[in-house]
């Protein structure tokens, strides 16, 4: 389990945010520090929104009108390590103040042809409030399932890496910006 937390500031408000966060083809070639290779790397290497199950075809990114509370979408996403695999992200709440979403791999991601994470192996939920007129708080949680592959256990500095390389994708900073959360 991972928790992240911090304060940014936006002043495209909570609009902007769900542009952010629809926009899904824009987590292609985010970085992370990799504590394993001690050196910058692509965490994603594809991602693109779906349309949703069960047909899966690719479509243009979410609209922020379509970040909107009680909503599921989909979209599939390539990691570095883990192979690729569709997402089902559900909008809890999505008001001027507050959005909170949550995701959960719903296919298997294999390395090579190993699986590494089952279905409901990988989740998260995202809180984002506004503070102040143009300051948001931001605070995650991220899990893997006790079924995953024991070869995904014992990297928790790279672990800490991915969940901030997202926290500064969402607050707008680069996700290569020195220093690193962890080393």
């Amino acid at each position: 389990m991972v928790v992240t937390a911090g304060r940014f500031r936006s002043s495209s408000g909570a609009d902007g945010l769900r542009r952010r966060i629809g926009a899904i083809t824009e987590l292609k070639g985010m970085l992370y520090w990799s504590t394993t290779h001690q050196q910058w790397q692509t965490l994603i290497v594809d991602a693109y929104a779906l349309t949703g199950p069960p047909t899966d075809q690719r479509r243009k990114d979410f609209s922020p009108d379509e970040i909107a509370e009680r909503k599921d979408i989909y979209f599939q996403q390539a990691d570095n390590l883990s192979g690729k695999a569709i997402y089902r992200m559900r909008i809890l709440s999505a008001s001027p103040d507050r959005l909170v979403f949550d995701t959960e791999n719903i296919t298997t991601m294999r390395y090579f042809l190993i699986p590494l994470f089952h279905p409901g192996d990988i989740q998260a939920i995202y809180f984002l409030e506004r503070e102040s007129q143009d300051v948001w708080r931001y605070y995650s949680i991220a899990r893997t399932g006790k079924n995953a592959n024991t070869l995904t256990a014992g990297h928790v500095a790279s672990s800490m890496n991915r969940a901030v390389a997202f926290y500064r994708y969402l607050a707008g900073i680069p996700t290569d910006k020195e220093p690193p959360a962890v080393r």
